[in-house]
């Protein structure tokens, strides 16, 4: 057998295909080992080099993630997003960009899909045509089968952040702009209930991880998440995450009663890390009976959509509209909304605001620190109540802002 220096190039199909059979009609493990053991008994005329990186190949598109392999192990990207065969898309902190990534057919993303869905223990089939599951390791996998997906199979991969940003990170970065670090901080040391909120991709959960990083190390933080997203830098943390029900539907466990059992478990902080159904009852009943300094995330378009958004899902649950601005008031102080920009893709803070009621009788939101685009700082309506409710520390030094790569 012949041995070449040269990089071998891609491996045949029906080689991959014969390779693939030989595996699944003998039942043995798709290891390394045994993948190269089948390209042997083929009696293909390969050098070791070459078996090496034909192993690699199959291997991921066997056990791994396919052709997305690569994509997934860049260090910026956060998303990726396969649209049938023929178009995988990329989300790497400077919005979304096409690759030249392709598969060879539908089948070849279906089988993908099944297999990512079967290892986070769910079923992907005509009979059941999505899944929103958890990987290991912590990427989300989303994926929906045709004829649902009318131009092929969609898979959607969101990973977790890969390090953990600590404010001033974000200050480097742009996200956040020097002059409300020490409103920020004062929020948090304070233990005003807060939420960030904004659209999907704006940075929530990276937000969330930087301004819980600041709480007192003394201080005892239950997470409530579906997946674990959260990573605070601090000393005591207790994470709780949401189980999807079986196949027979028994099993679940759901944000709301998660929920419920941190408040048994002695917290200082009770934070949910996104809120988005009848849970926030839950939390509102929480912050109001002396549970303070509770966070979360939220979706929502504007901090000025903040409070009919939570009223929608709290009437959902149960409450009447009067009874949920009624708890709103008292037990939510501050939204920290932000944006993502249409052209560069940035993310940043765009309003700091104060929860109040209004002259109607309902929570509005007023802003204490809005951010133009450019990052200027301007003081709104709403700050010098805010800074009464939490004394602003001196400002903390900063470096400049310069080129770091943009966090989720």
């Amino acid at each position: 057998m012949t041995t070449h220096d040269a990089s071998p190039g891609p491996a045949p199909r029906a080689l991959v295909e014969a390779v693939r059979v030989r595996l699944a009609r003998t039942g043995v493990e798709p290891s390394a080992a045994q993948v190269a053991l089948a390209l042997r008994a083929e009696k293909s005329v390969y050098g070791d080099a070459e078996i090496l990186a034909v192993t690699r190949a199959l291997c991921a598109d066997l056990i791994g993630a396919g052709p997305l392999e690569p994509l997934l192990a860049e260090p910026d990207v956060t998303d990726v997003l396969v649209n049938g065969p023929r178009e995988v898309w990329v989300d790497d902190g400077d919005g979304l960009r096409r690759t030249s990534v392709t598969f060879p057919d539908d089948s070849a993303v279906r089988r993908l899909a099944q297999r990512l869905a079967a290892a986070a223990g769910r079923r992907l089939d005509d009979a059941s045509p999505h899944v929103d599951a958890r990987l290991t390791g912590g990427v989300r996998l989303h994926a929906v089968l045709p004829p649902i997906a009318s131009g092929g199979t969609s898979i959607s991969l969101r990973l977790p952040p890969r390090r953990t940003f600590a404010l001033p990170d974000l200050v480097r970065a742009g996200t956040v702009a020097p002059e409300a670090v020490p409103l920020l901080t004062a929020v948090v040391e304070t233990r005003l209930a807060f939420l960030v909120t904004g659209g999907t991709g704006t940075g929530k959960t990276t937000m969330l991880s930087a301004l819980l990083s600041l709480a007192d190390p003394g201080e005892r933080l239950l997470l409530v998440e579906d997946s674990a997203e959260l990573r605070p830098l601090h000393p005591h943390v207790v994470r709780l995450e949401s189980r999807p029900a079986n196949l027979e539907g028994a099993g679940g466990v759901g944000l709301r009663d998660l929920v419920r059992q941190a408040l048994r478990m002695r917290p200082d902080r009770v934070v949910v890390g996104e809120v988005r159904g009848a849970e926030v009852v839950d939390l509102l009943a929480a912050l109001n009976t002396g549970h303070e300094g509770g966070c979360g995330t939220l979706h929502a378009n504007t901090a000025a959509d903040v409070p009919p958004r939570l009223e929608a899902l709290a009437c959902a649950a149960g409450l009447s509209r009067e009874a949920v601005h009624s708890q709103l008031a008292a037990a939510l102080d501050v939204v920290i909304h932000l944006t993502r920009g249409r052209d560069d893709g940035r993310r940043r803070i765009a309003e700091i605001c104060l929860l109040t009621r209004g002259p109607s009788g309902f929570v509005e939101s007023h802003p204490a620190m809005t951010f133009a685009g450019d990052g200027r700082a301007r003081a709104g309506p709403a700050y010098e109540a805010l800074a009464a409710r939490a004394p602003i520390s001196p400002p903390r030094p900063f470096l400049p802002s310069e080129g770091l790569a943009w966090p989720r």
